[in-house]
């Protein structure tokens, strides 16, 4: 059976729950939800195991918080034996538009502390990221209040879209691979 990590980042705590910077732990929630699973408590991190046509998916939400994600990251790479091409990092990214994503299979941590520890601990960058626009809707000086903020009313339709396409990412890249999964969805333009 071909095994997949699936790393949503973001930080634990009621009070960091369905904000812009917790969205890699809103599709990992919602990609173990369609597959009826359920997250129990590992080392490091909140932990769940999806069996899904012949292949196993390891899902993470760190509970290390974001800026020293790379610790989760690599305990389960290691304990579950993937390999680090068969790994996907689900993070909010304020320089995309939130009508879009973004799948590489590397490319830098562009001033996101949970990519950048993850970054420093693998010694590369060169690991698969769908990055899910949040846009950056805030005044001057209130980066941290956006980014930490719950989504605004008339973003939700567009996130809970995004949310579900990132869910086919997830089942397409372990299907027909990165190239073609990045073909269709980066070219896509939500809520147009």
């Amino acid at each position: 059976m071909s095994k997949f990590l699936i790393v949503g980042l973001g930080n634990p705590g009621t009070e960091y729950r369905h904000t812009r910077h917790n969205i890699g732990f809103d599709v990992v929630d919602a990609f173990v939800l369609k597959h009826a699973g359920g997250f129990t408590q590992g080392r490091h991190a909140e932990v769940a195991e999806i069996k899904w046509r012949g292949r196993i998916f390891i899902c993470i939400k760190p509970a290390t918080y974001m800026n020293l994600s790379g610790k989760a990251f690599k305990y389960w790479l290691d304990k579950e034996k993937v390999v680090l091409d068969q790994t996907l990092t689900v993070v909010d990214d304020l320089a995309l538009p939130l009508s879009k994503l973004r799948l590489r299979t590397g490319g830098s941590h562009a001033g996101h502390n949970g990519l950048f520890d993850i970054q420093n601990i693998l010694g590369t960058d060169k690991y698969p990221k769908l990055r899910f626009g949040i846009g950056n809707n805030f005044p001057k000086g209130m980066q941290i209040e956006y980014v930490l903020g719950k989504w605004f009313p008339e973003e939700q339709p567009i996130v809970k879209e995004k949310i579900e396409k990132c869910v086919e990412v997830i089942e397409n890249v372990s299907v027909i691979g990165f190239e073609r999964t990045m073909n269709h969805v980066n070219s896509m333009e939500f809520g147009k």
